[in-house]
């Protein structure tokens, strides 16, 4: 899921800087929700495993 959000930032700056300034915000908006979402499903995985006594890998 992050090499998505990672993938629409590239495509972000490309269209940047080709001039399609409504395709690259579109982009970025979509990078920034799929990267919150990976950051809150990683903090539900380790106080997930928290719980269950597995230590961090």
């Amino acid at each position: 899921m992050l090499s998505l959000a990672v993938t629409m930032l590239i495509l972000a700056l490309i269209a940047a800087l080709l001039g399609f300034g409504g395709l690259a915000g579109s982009f970025v908006s979509f990078a920034q929700i799929l990267f919150f979402v990976f950051i809150v499903l990683f903090l539900i995985s380790a106080v997930a495993s928290a719980f269950r006594g597995r230590p961090p890998v």
